[in-house]
């Protein structure tokens, strides 16, 4: 079943254009991957996706609510894990929770064994009542993520999930991703530049070029398609370009304070 729909979706700031007609489908329980450097159209897409940003054409649906036309509908079955901090660290991970849990409108009966169930799979229970001031990166992360899976969404939208963590932080988030699939068949599009996250995690990817879909197919169909050994050679064949070098300088510097809020 097709839950995400996009058809010739464009946005432009100015004569600027960030994404340039993408049409792509993902399916009910897949965890898509969008992947590109920094500046390839990669958050735009998923503004547009969540309603954070109206398209300048085309358009998009999610479960079948149009971004545009219905987009209270679509709010209501979707989480997103944004890049920038969405937790609050002058207050518990248990209080952050519990806001969310009240934005979400879920039910106040439901609230305290939804709150602690979520501490439980992201493994942080014993941390439930510390600021998120004193937590590390990788356990803020894990509180946003519970944060934006409270309301049991059927589509979780995550913007560079591990940006900025380390390798044993990153691999942790990873393996919660795949358990909250599991757990609820939701279905994931989450966005990277990390191949390697993407080759572990994701069912199909998209690779995004300087605002245009170039590729899609699952790791191992671009692969044989391409003759690449890893998406790092997938990445090189289809746009010519190395991850490392892209990027303007403002770009940079976001996800440099990205990484070092996350520590």
């Amino acid at each position: 079943m097709t839950v995400i729909e996009a058809e010739s979706l464009t946005k432009k700031f100015g004569k600027f254009v960030a994404v340039d007609n993408l049409s792509l489908t993902v399916e009910e329980g897949e965890i898509f991957g969008l992947l590109g450097p920094n500046g390839a159209g990669k958050t735009t897409t998923i503004k547009m996706l969540t309603t954070l940003l109206i398209p300048t054409s085309g358009r998009a649906r999610v479960a079948g609510f149009d971004v545009v036309k219905k987009p209270e509908g679509v709010q209501a079955i979707i989480g997103y894990v944004p890049q920038l901090l969405s937790a609050e660290g002058s207050i518990t991970g248990y209080e952050n929770l519990l806001i969310f849990a009240k934005l979400y409108d879920v039910p106040k009966a439901e609230r305290e064994e939804r709150i602690r169930h979520a501490l439980q799979i992201m493994g942080l229970t014993d941390a439930a009542d510390k600021l998120v001031r004193q937590y590390s990166g990788g356990m803020v992360r894990r509180l946003e993520i519970a944060q934006s899976a409270l309301h049991k969404p059927r589509v979780m939208f995550m913007d560079e999930p591990t940006v900025g963590l380390d390798p044993l932080a990153r691999r942790t988030v990873w393996e919660l991703v795949r358990e909250l699939r599991r757990e609820s068949n939701a279905t994931i599009v989450l966005t990277t530049h990390i191949m390697e996250e993407a080759q572990s995690l994701c069912d199909r990817v998209g690779i995004m070029h300087r605002g245009k879909l170039v590729a899609v197919g699952t790791p191992d169909e671009l692969m044989a398609s391409t003759g690449e050994s890893d998406l790092d050679g997938v990445f090189i064949h289809f746009t010519g370009d190395m991850i490392e070098d892209s990027g303007s300088l403002r770009q940079i510097e976001a996800e440099r304070k990205t990484a070092r809020r996350l520590g």
